[in-house]
């Protein structure tokens, strides 16, 4: 009995081990963001050069590194320019004196509006996650929506970012309506030679969680501050991750634009 638990236990973690080396691989490109805003934060020694213009560069040069080492496919790194484009965008709304649902709280010579180039490469990185997750982890589906479903849900959901400044916030019937679009929805990952699977949404969630976890480091090393942190950090509200859940969805239906999901029969082979 005792060798068998032993033997579960060991095979649990040998799969647990192998899933993160592989989401590790996934998200190279957010990790690094990630480890170069906390080291800047505690270590900056570069007085000439704004900070925020600094990693904007670095950012710039790791996204040529992955592709000249073919880590990353060029149809991989225009998905992280549109990302980029869409998200600089939202970000110029979103910091706008009229609006002010964050800031950016340090000077930057190459910016939009009140935003630094550098704030959209965070939002590439999570459609660089993306798509890379469905390559290194060969992400199939079941019962997946109709393409033009998925379309109007993320139009919607970009929509509404900007519109609930103005109208209704719909964000709760969003939420319904993707829930209903991918309630029989499950995805098929692959971890050595076995299959594996989770409903859609549970994923979707988690990537969500790991998100809002990355935010709450970002704020704390003021790369950005909500107006509840201008005096002092204290963590990201809770109700943030609805709106990372709904800025994961879109995402997601984004990148299919580019790269369509591969479909799959409920045992995780692929539809002939």
């Amino acid at each position: 009995m005792t060798s068998r638990v032993l033997m579960a236990v060991g095979d649990f973690a040998g799969r647990l081990w192998l899933f993160g080396l592989r989401q590790a691989s996934a998200s190279m490109f957010g990790g690094f963001l990630l480890a170069l805003i906390l080291l800047t934060n505690v270590w900056y020694p570069f007085t000439l050069v704004a900070r925020y213009d600094a990693l904007f560069v670095a950012a710039v040069l790791f996204q040529l590194f992955l592709l000249v080492a073919k880590l990353e496919s060029p149809r991989e790194a225009l998905i992280v320019l549109v990302f980029h484009v869409l998200a600089t965008a939202m970000e110029v709304f979103k910091t706008s004196d009229a609006i002010g649902s964050w800031s950016y709280p340090g000077e930057a010579g190459l910016k939009v509006g009140n935003v630094p180039l550098f704030a959209g490469f965070m939002y590439s990185a999570v459609g660089s996650y993306l798509v890379r997750s469905r390559r290194v982890l060969d992400l199939r589906f079941t019962h997946y929506p109709p393409t033009w479903l998925t379309v109007l849900m993320a139009g919607l959901v970009y929509a509404n970012f900007f519109s609930h400044h103005y109208v209704w916030d719909i964000r709760w019937p969003l939420l319904a309506f993707v829930v209903i679009l991918y309630a029989r929805s499950w995805v098929h990952f692959r971890l050595g030679v076995q299959n594996r699977r989770m409903p859609t949404l549970v994923g979707m969630f988690l990537v969500s969680l790991f998100i809002w976890i990355a935010e709450n480091v970002a704020t704390y090393a003021r790369i950005w501050v909500y107006p509840d942190q201008a005096d002092g950090w204290r963590p990201v509200e809770l109700s943030k991750l609805l709106a990372w859940f709904l800025l994961i969805m879109m995402s997601f239906v984004l990148s299919t634009l580019t790269h369509p999901v591969a479909r799959c029969r409920p045992d995780g082979e692929l539809e002939s």
